[in-house]
Order: structure tokens, then C-alpha cells, then sequence
């Protein structure tokens, strides 16, 4: 345990990308086996579930600290953070008192056993964990109730540290590392033995597993620099950037798996896909986009978000949102792993494969030409209309990689401009991690009527916590802080004075939200300084946006 919160301490210093690998290096090639499981867990995402209620841990951590509720919460609102604010608050470690076992002795023998513990149990076994702790230690064991573990490593970075000690291939790293972080797995010694084994060809236990998604970085150029920057539009292959859900459709040993990019196994929500794919050749794994499709065209995401966490469908909902796989990658064929041939290649030889299946519930993703960028920028326009989120550009030579990289090649998404509404900030609370100690998450609302309207109210519609600049976030917080009105546990209810711009990739009307519309990925584009609060969007203005 000691080993592993010095290694956090020492990733949470410093914003080096190799000085974080190094010292993820270090540890893996000398920590045990039990408890390098546990560390890639959690510096990979994974997040055991709720190990204690957070109105137990702090009721608990009140009465450790002798604090009467006031002050206890008032400490918590000035730190913004739970686990700091406990490891801060809590007496120091017992004399005498050192700490015994590595992280998977923590793991197994102190923390999982706490779920569903009776009260008394619970404070007893908390109370005696924290005082065989002291300083950093105990503040990385509270992170860990509360499942808040951040502490800015990327999975990508894990993979490659992980690689280097191991001496395995990257890829394969990062491919056998697709389910580890799940929420139901149990890390231990042979599973991090697997994970970083020198095997070759295949690995046996990871018949149903996908290849790593390659990921497209951003396109913020001018349209007049394309030709400079980007070459010819032959070049590139240039398709529709879809709205649905980007999936690994895997056919090994006469079965199919279908995968998710967020390293979910949905097989079993989407049969026609996997029907579908157990018609596929053997050994071939496909990287497409989900769709709903139906009269012979992609049906807007609202359509596909009623079967999404549906683990079983009906035959009715079946009939009513037909899905389809448009595919617009292989990555394997006849078992044999095609990552590295040009994206041309790839792009040939899965034509061939399409057009030899022939399946209603596997498309060709299309390819568009353009004569010029100017001429591809035009048709980018049509984009919302067709419900797409604009272009992608793929490099002819790229090779197909893991995550978002560049030494592989490039695929850029040049998507189009986000919608967007001036909304009035009501409510904030801290964010995570560096910001734990600042308002960064906010709530946006609109009116609910046009100006001059009798009774007017603000109805609350989005969530967002990007958009700002460091300097600009300090800013907000200041206002929160002198002008909240209201508080709710770590929310503050403020003022109704600031207005920002709020962008968002698509709308869509919702009846499980108060404002009547659902939006995507909304994120602050300006602080609108020039505008009063008054003259801020009003609901009927989403509506509009809303509207088929």
C-alpha cells in the first residue's frame, strides 16, 4: 500500500509525460504481482462498485474528527473534495503503527469487505484502517472508497509502460486490456501475469476480445490551409462522420462478439448484428458504427438511444429500431490481424467483403469525392440535415492504430459547428482532481418565456464543465462563492447573473427531463460578458432546435 500511494503522490506532482512513465515503469518492474493487478485497474479507469455510502463515510469521518455536522461540511465545502477533506480531518496514524501489506492486501482484506457491512462493523473496520495510515497513504485509501481515483494517467500511457516492462508489443497490451477495468472484475496475480505474458500468435482467452479503437484527433484548420497542410483530397478517404455508436463486430471460432468502444460487451442488445455477424467469414473482426437504419437511410441518435441499456430487446422494439452496422474498417480477415496494412488496403478489401456477404444488417460505410477541399467543405454543410456530425478524413497510408495517436498514421473528424444557446449559470459544485478545490461543474438554464413575460423562470437544460480557461474557471469560482444563494450538499445554488454560450453536437426531445429536450456533449464556448442575463435563450428556442 505504501508503495503504490508513493507512486501517486509521485504521478499526482508532476505533468510530465516521461516522468509519469518512468515512475509507472519503476513500479511495475518491482512491485508483486497481486498488487501491479490492482494499480492497472485503477490507473487504467476501473472503479470497484460503491464500497461505502457517502452519507456513512461521512457521518463516520464527523464523528472520528470529533466536529460538530456544521463544521465538518463547511471543511468539506472549503476543500471540495471527500477523501481529502478526510484524510485531512481524521487524527493522525496510531503510535507505533506502520503500514503492513501490499495494495492487494488492502484491496481483498480491508476495502472490499466493506460493502454491506452493518454500521458498527463498518466504523470499526474504518476506524482501524485509518489509523495504520498516515499522510499520503491515507489519502489515496479514501480515494478509493469513494472511487474517485483520478490522478491524470491516460490508459494509453499504462499500456506503454506496461509494454516496456513486459517487453510484449504494445497493441497486444492494450487489446488484452480491453474488459480488465470492468466494474464486476476482481483483479488478482494471474490476471496481471496474462497481461503482460511474452505469448505468441493469439491468445487463447482472448478468442471474443476486439482490437483497440484508433481514434480520430480534431480538425480546427482553415479551410485555406487544407491544400498546405493536408495534400490533395485523393489523398484521403473521406466518408460521413456518423452519429451512433462506434462498435468491433468480432467473429472468431464460429461465434460473434459485439464491443463497444467504451470496452462494453453489447452482443447481446443488438442480435440482428450478431446473427450477422456470425455469417461473417471466419477470423474477421469489422469497426464500423451502430446505426438505427430504416427507409434506407441513418435514423437520428434519439432513435437508437431506446435500445441503448438495453441488455434484451423485444420483437417490438425490434420491428421499430432496426439497426445496421455501417462498417468502415477491417481489421482482421481469415484470422489473420490486418492493422498494419495502408488504409486503402483495409478499405479494398472490406468492399469485397460487403458486397460478397450481402447482409441487410451490414453496410458500406460510403466514400465521398470532392474535387477540392472547397468543393468537400460545401457538402460538409448537408450534414445535419442527413443527421450526421460532418466529415472523417483517413489518411491512405495509415496504418490502423491504438487510441489517439499519430505515429500510425492520422484520422481526422472535421465535424461541423456545434448548435448553441445563450443560457444563465444557476447551479455549481467542485469539480475532480486538481480542480477539487474550485466550482468547475455547472448547470445551465434558460427562460421559460420571452422577455416582458409576467412570471418568468429560469429551467435548467444542460450540465458542463468545459470551455474555460484556467484563468477564467478562477473567476467563476469567485462569484460562486460570494453570490450562492443556497446549498445542497456540495452544490451551490447562485445568483442568476452570468450567461455563457453553450454549444452541444445535438438535441432532441425528452420526456425524463424538466426542460422537455435532451442535449449532447454540451460544453461552454465563450463567457458571454456582453450580454445581459435578461436577454439570455429561452426554452422555445431549444424546442425550435429540437424540432424534426
Amino acid at each position: 500500500m505504501a508503495a503504490f500511494a508513493e507512486l501517486y503522490s509521485t504521478l499526482d506532482a508532476t505533468t510530465s509525460t516521461n516522468a509519469k512513465r518512468a515512475a509507472l515503469e519503476a513500479y511495475f518492474g518491482s512491485a508483486p504481482a497481486e498488487d501491479a493487478a490492482w494499480a492497472v485497474y485503477f490507473l487504467a479507469g476501473g472503479k470497484p462498485r460503491q464500497l461505502v455510502p457517502v452519507r456513512a463515510l461521512q457521518a463516520f469521518a464527523q464523528a472520528e474528527a470529533g466536529l460538530p455536522e456544521w463544521l465538518f461540511e463547511a471543511s468539506y465545502q472549503h476543500v471540495g473534495d471527500l477523501a481529502e477533506t478526510i484524510a485531512l480531518l481524521l487524527p493522525g496514524a496510531a503510535a507505533g503503527m506502520t503500514v503492513e501489506g501490499g495494495l492487494a492486501h488492502w484491496m481483498t482484506e480491508r476495502l472490499l469487505p466493506l460493502r454491506g457491512m452493518a454500521p458498527a462493523a463498518l466504523a470499526d473496520s474504518l476506524h482501524d484502517s485509518f489509523a495504520r495510515l498516515d499522510g499520503q497513504a491515507r489519502f489515496v485509501f479514501a480515494k478509493m472508497i469513494t472511487g474517485s481515483l483520478r490522478v491524470g494517467v491516460s490508459k494509453l500511457l499504462v499500456t506503454r509502460a506496461l509494454a516496456a516492462v513486459a517487453g510484449v508489443d504494445a497493441k497486444r497490451i492494450a487489446q488484452r486490456l480491453i474488459g480488465y477495468t470492468d466494474r464486476m472484475a476482481t483483479p488478482d496475480a494471474p490476471a496481471y501475469l496474462a497481461l503482460v505474458a511474452p505469448t505468441e500468435g493469439r491468445d487463447a482467452a482472448d478468442a471474443g476480445h476486439p482490437y483497440p479503437f484508433f481514434l480520430a484527433h480534431p480538425l480546427q484548420l482553415p479551410l485555406e490551409d487544407f491544400e498546405t497542410q493536408l495534400g490533395a483530397p485523393s489523398d484521403w478517404l473521406i466518408e460521413w462522420k456518423w452519429d451512433g455508436i462506434r462498435a468491433q463486430v468480432v467473429q472468431r471460432d464460429g461465434r460473434a462478439w459485439i464491443w463497444s468502444r467504451g470496452e462494453e460487451l453489447v452482443t447481446d442488445r443488438f442480435p440482428e448484428l450478431a446473427a450477422m455477424g456470425e455469417a461473417l467469414p471466419y477470423g474477421t473482426v469489422l469497426d464500423g458504427e451502430i446505426v438505427v437504419w430504416a427507409e434506407d437511410r441513418v435514423q437520428p441518435f434519439a432513435r437508437l438511444q431506446r435500445r441503448i441499456g438495453r441488455k434484451t430487446v423485444g420483437a417490438r422494439l425490434l420491428q421499430e429500431q432496426p439497426v445496421a452496422l455501417l462498417a468502415y474498417d477491417l481489421l482482421e480477415t481469415g484470422g489473420e490481424d490486418l492493422r498494419d496494412l495502408a488504409q486503402a488496403e483495409r478499405r479494398s478489401r472490406l468492399e469485397a467483403l460487403v458486397a460478397a456477404l450481402d447482409h441487410p444488417h451490414l453496410r458500406l460505410s460510403p466514400r465521398l469525392e470532392g474535387s477540392d477541399w472547397l468543393a468537400l467543405a460545401q457538402r460538409r454543410e448537408s450534414s445535419r440535415a442527413l443527421g450526421v456530425e460532418g466529415l472523417m478524413l483517413k489518411q491512405g497510408n495509415a496504418r490502423y492504430g491504438v487510441g489517439r495517436t499519430r505515429t500510425s498514421g492520422i484520422w481526422w473528424k472535421w465535424k461541423i459547428d456545434p448548435l448553441s444557446v445563450d443560457a444563465v449559470l444557476i447551479y455549481a459544485q467542485p469539480g475532480h482532481g486538481r480542480r477539487a478545490n474550485l466550482y468547475t461543474d455547472y448547470t445551465f438554464a434558460v427562460w421559460d418565456a420571452p422577455p416582458g413575460t409576467s412570471g418568468r423562470a429560469l429551467v435548467p437544460f444542460a450540465k458542463a464543465y468545459s470551455g474555460l480557461t484556467d484563468e477564467e474557471i478562477r473567476r467563476v469560482d469567485a462569484f460562486v462563492r460570494r453570490h450562492t444563494v443556497e446549498r445542497f450538499g456540495p452544490v451551490r445554488s447562485v445568483r442568476p447573473e452570468l450567461v455563457f454560450e453553450i454549444g452541444f453536437e445535438g438535441i432532441a426531445r425528452s420526456a425524463r427531463h424538466k426542460s422537455g429536450v435532451a442535449v449532447r456533449f454540451p460544453r461552454m464556448l465563450r463567457w458571454r460578458l456582453d450580454k445581459p442575463v435578461e436577454e439570455a435563450d429561452t426554452l422555445a428556442m431549444l424546442e425550435a432546435l429540437a424540432a424534426p
